[in-house]
């Protein structure tokens, strides 16, 4: 009887400490998946800061282009009446942008292609979930509407009251005080929101989250739409536009050297054509290489040239130098003229 005592609490001692381990996993279980929860919920989200500009600078590229294929849509029309109503065709292509976009909850042209959409950042503060940046719901319904009021109505109501001020003279000291005041208010506000714009970017360029002040001020952060996370551009076309817009830069910066007459004077010793020093091409216009009708006389060297030629070559350049000897003309005087008449050059 007294073994059997002895065996059945040796047996409650041994289930006792399985029991206590159990108990105190129940409760501490609660506690650990909301602490798991919470360290979860603060994995940053990286969305790249190349895609976000990218996709700005697509959509100014593709406002632009619908921009110039309704401009040819009124080309018939009377010249210059087109561009009195210009902030108001740019306020509704971008309406446009916004009504078939942002408002029916898809990206725009240029978030699409680089794979982005809004995300409203407020309700992923409150919510205690992992942010993948997948997740997440859209713009609502008021950050929408004020979204087209900052972006449609705000640029189109400065770019008038620039055009409008500028019209009025404003900024003229002439001007009564109120208009001078007007005037310098405009510039302020102008002065201090180029600089939160920068300050803003600053921020941006350090964080990856919002590239603009609207964005901040609507807390409409941009994120991944899809897992697919490549960029929806042609890197072929962007190089190939690249090569052409270097290319063009250096012929810009060429023919202005190529027409100079020093580069052609000293070219031409090596030119295979020799006839142009003899004697016969003395008597020939060296503009337009024929014989000059109104021939007139280029001061001081007095070589021969046309009136037309010599008088467009002088008006269009400001320091126009002699074809035949580079020496700088001052005047032009009628040849075998009874008066002499001397024109200054303008």
């Amino acid at each position: 009887m007294e073994k059997q005592t002895l065996d059945s609490s040796s047996t409650a001692s041994a289930v006792a400490p399985e029991d206590a381990w159990v108990h105190t996993y129940q409760r501490l279980q609660p506690q650990w998946q909301s602490f798991s929860l919470s360290q979860q919920s603060t994995i940053p989200v990286s969305i790249s800061r190349v895609n976000q500009v990218d996709a700005a600078r697509l959509d100014i590229e593709i406002s632009a282009m619908l921009k110039e294929q309704l401009v040819k849509v009124f080309s018939l029309m009377k010249p210059g009446m087109l561009f009195q109503y210009e902030p108001e065709l740019d306020a509704f292509l971008e309406f446009l942008i916004w009504r078939f976009s942002i408002w029916v909850d898809k990206p725009t042209p240029g978030n699409g292609l680089m794979n982005l959409r809004y995300r409203d950042e407020r309700t992923m503060e409150l919510r205690g979930k992992v942010r993948t940046g997948l997740e997440g719901p859209g713009l609502t319904v008021a950050q929408k509407i004020w979204y087209c009021v900052a972006t449609v109505g705000g640029q189109y109501i400065w770019a008038r009251l620039q055009s409008f001020s500028a019209f009025r003279r404003w900024g003229d000291s002439e001007q009564r005080s109120v208009a001078r005041r007007a005037w310098i208010m405009i510039q302020r506000i102008e002065g201090l929101y180029k600089a939160a714009s920068f300050s803003n970017l600053l921020i941006f360029l350090f964080t990856g989250r919002y590239r603009n002040l609207i964005e901040r001020a609507l807390q409409a952060r941009l994120v991944y739409g899809s897992p697919n996370m490549n960029r929806a551009v042609s890197f072929e076309y962007m190089n190939r536009q690249l090569v052409w817009n270097e290319f063009s830069e250096m012929l810009l910066l060429l023919l202005p050297l190529l027409n100079s007459s020093s580069i052609r004077n000293f070219l031409r010793p090596f030119s295979k054509n020799k006839s142009s020093s003899s004697e016969g091409d003395e008597t020939a216009c060296p503009i337009c290489q024929a014989s000059p009708t109104i021939p007139f006389l280029a001061l001081p060297c007095e070589h021969r040239y046309c009136y037309y030629c010599l008088r467009t070559r002088c008006a269009a350049a400001s320091s126009f130098r002699c074809i035949r000897c580079s020496e700088p003309v001052v005047a032009m005087q009628r040849h075998f003229g009874s008066v002499s008449n001397v024109v200054p050059k303008q």
